[in-house]
């Protein structure tokens, strides 16, 4: 194993140990010490592989990032399923993600999103790339389920996959604020009449 692949290999690690306490207090609540102590790493070691707060919180966002693309086209590439099941899926899982009693390794795009967009351009612009990948898979699954005649709204696809991601994420803040699944519900209820509108 070369020395750069070590190195990453730590950088995942730490990155990985402190992802749900950051997912749970946010990025600014969460000090260096916390993040030492959270990852087992010796004192002073963490700009030995990160040269700030701010390129460790940009490595988070860009794993985090990869991982969920990662999951998206699995679930959207594997199964068999018609393009209104598949985009019915991830909204499942989107639902799923958010109520199974964990706090802490939940969507950062929403816990972060406000958070870091104001303290750091580089984060702000690794946000909204990754949330630009997102729509994108999702906008070739609903052209695809319009092709297949499942997905009955004639709405340009990139439009609604932007609408239905937009509104999925309003309704992740709004279980935050309520602390019930209520939003979630709404949500999954006017997915599909999105999905069937003619």
């Amino acid at each position: 194993m070369t020395v750069s692949t070590k190195q990453m290999l730590a950088r995942r690690t730490i990155v990985d140990a402190a992802r749900p306490l950051i997912g749970s207090q946010g990025f600014s609540a969460v000090g260096i010490s916390q993040i030492i102590e959270v990852a087992g790493i010796p004192k002073g070691s963490f700009y030995h592989y990160f040269e700030s707060k701010e390129a460790f919180g940009e490595e988070l966002l860009h794993l985090y990032i990869s991982d969920y693309l990662a999951k998206m086209d699995v679930m959207f590439g594997a199964s068999p399923k018609n393009g209104r099941e598949k985009i019915l899926a991830y909204c499942q899982f989107w639902w799923e993600t958010h109520v199974d009693g964990k706090t802490g390794d939940k969507c950062l795009i929403v816990k972060l999103g406000a958070e870091v967009s104001d303290l750091s351009e580089r984060m702000r612009h690794i946000l909204k790339k990754g949330t630009e990948q997102a729509v994108e898979r999702i906008t070739a699954i609903i052209r695809a389920g319009q092709e297949d005649g499942s997905i009955q709204s004639a709405m340009n696809s990139y439009i609604l996959a932007q609408a239905l991601y937009q509104q999925w994420l309003g309704a992740t803040l709004m279980v935050k604020i309520t602390r019930d699944s209520h939003p979630f519900d709404n949500a999954w209820v006017a997915t599909k009449s999105f999905l069937d509108h003619t």
